[in-house]
């Protein structure tokens, strides 16, 4: 049997001890290393996650500005396809325009032979069926006689004066307008007639007449009323004197 050596074993199991250190001196730096461990590794968390937040921050800014740009680029299309939008309409409405304004010498020749009872037969079919096409394309007529005169419409070719007008009125249309929806492409031409310069004057002074009228009978009832008092006593007065011309009354 071999021969163990006595305290290898308790040996083996005590800690280093520093050279020149007894037991009791390298327990407590023991304790001070392990405590030193366990400061330093919250210490290593707080920095990974001061470093962590540092990086979601960034990432924020980044998604709000990128957000930012997307939201800017869509408005800008918005505004685009509406802009374009416009403009086809725009230019659809001046193409239209264009074209019947050249058609209107020719719809005046339609409105011409129609009021001379000259519209018949095909001429007719094929009149009407114009004047439908342009109707479907917005082209409007307007213009009738005893509508008040508008300069932004219409247009004065001739003026009189009437006694049955109370304003500047449209008494005849030498050439209907027309236009596209708000748009005037050809005022009116019109025959208008202004109020009679006198007539204003006239109609004052009636009614300002009718009324002083009204109030002359209250004044002639009052003179009346007054001729009727002194006639009374004008007549009382003769009476009196009657009576002493005639040596007054009877005594017996």
């Amino acid at each position: 049997m071999t021969e163990e050596t006595p305290g290898f074993g308790e040996s083996a199991e005590q800690p280093d001890v520093p050279s020149g250190a007894t037991p009791d001196e390298a327990a407590p730096k023991a304790a001070e290393s392990s405590s030193a461990e366990d400061t330093a590794a919250p210490a290593g968390d707080a920095m990974r996650d001061a470093g962590l937040t540092a990086q979601l921050d960034q990432a924020r800014s980044a998604l709000a500005e990128r957000t930012a740009d997307l939201q800017r680029l869509q408005a800008e299309y918005q505004n685009y396809r509406r802009r374009v939008e416009r403009d086809k309409v725009t230019v659809k409405e001046i193409a239209a325009a264009n074209l019947l304004t050249e058609l209107l010498p020719t719809l005046d020749d339609i409105g011409r032979a129609r009021d001379h009872g000259e519209l018949v037969g095909g001429f007719k079919s094929v009149a009407e069926a114009l004047e439908t096409v342009v109707a479907k394309m917005g082209l409007q007529q307007f213009g009738k006689e005893g509508e008040p005169f508008d300069p932004t419409i219409h247009e004065a070719l001739m003026h009189s004066y009437a006694p049955d007008v109370t304003e500047t009125t449209c008494v005849a249309i030498l050439q209907p307008g027309y236009r596209i929806g708000e748009r005037v492409i050809r005022p009116a031409r019109v025959a208008v007639a202004e109020p009679q310069p006198g007539a204003q004057t006239v109609k004052s002074e009636a009614s300002e007449g009718s009324g002083g009228e009204g109030d002359k009978p209250a004044a002639n009832a009052a003179d009346t009323a007054e001729a009727a008092g002194a006639a009374k006593a004008d007549g009382e007065t003769a009476e009196q004197d009657g009576t002493k011309e005639n040596g007054g009354p009877d005594e017996g």
